[in-house]
């Protein structure tokens, strides 16, 4: 299974720091944000990991290279000033994606979701990984019958977060035109509308690295938790 790292929005709320370094490559705990996931990634028994970039990425490209450095295998997908959205980024990376399911990780968010738990979701048309509501978003947007996922407004259970993880097939994106600018949310619309769309609520830790505030809090907290016990 390869996967595939959302990396090309411009960072608006975490500027004037993203005016000079793209948001994945922000330091949290001594490294950047992306090279987190691509050590997961790694551990997990991903090899083939495809970057879409847009604001500096070149920086982007720079700094990761082809992947080696990891034990993995990075290829980009470059797209242009503006990008082009969730849905539209993937869609213009199927190419280097191949035919087979792969698993989606926004690179601006810190989660312990164990990425090895994708391997065994291959052949589902969407599954997507939910947290609890944070402060920031505490209506939440989805709620989950079982594995099936639902709109918050169903009222069915529990409101909850995506976690900006999941696993895709292909198929899912099909029906959005190469270069497109699309949002994820239109085709989920018609997923949940007929069930099709499975996931799973992820206890753990996850921050969406969204502020500079939040990216120092990370900071601190990772720092925190590599210190020695004394």
């Amino acid at each position: 299974m390869k996967a595939f790292i959302l990396a090309a929005g411009r960072g608006e709320r975490m500027r004037p720091l993203t005016d000079v370094t793209p948001k994945p490559l922000l330091m949290a705990g001594g490294k950047p944000l992306i090279v987190w996931h691509l050590e997961r990634l790694a551990d997990s028994g991903f090899r083939e990991i495809i970057i879409n970039h847009a604001h500096l990425g070149a920086q982007i490209e720079a700094a990761l290279g082809d992947g080696r450095q990891f034990g993995l295998s990075i290829r980009y997908s470059p797209e242009p000033p503006g990008a082009l959205e969730t849905a539209g980024g993937i869609a213009n990376a199927l190419p280097l994606l191949g035919s087979e399911s792969f698993l989606v990780v926004n690179g601006d968010v810190w989660c312990d979701w164990d990425f090895r738990r994708a391997h065994g979701l291959a052949g589902r048309l969407a599954h997507l990984v939910f947290v609890a509501n944070p402060p920031q978003h505490a209506g939440g947007d989805f709620c989950l019958d079982g594995e099936t996922v639902h709109y918050a407004s169903s009222g069915i259970g529990p409101t909850l977060t995506y976690a900006g993880t999941g696993v895709f097939s292909p198929e899912f994106f099909a029906t959005v035109p190469t270069g497109a600018i699309m949002k994820l949310r239109p085709l989920l619309d018609a997923a949940i509308a007929n069930g099709s769309v499975t996931g799973e609520h992820h206890a753990g830790r996850w921050v969406d690295v969204g502020t500079p505030g939040r990216l120092a809090e990370l900071d601190l907290e990772i720092r925190k938790n590599m210190r020695p016990n004394s």
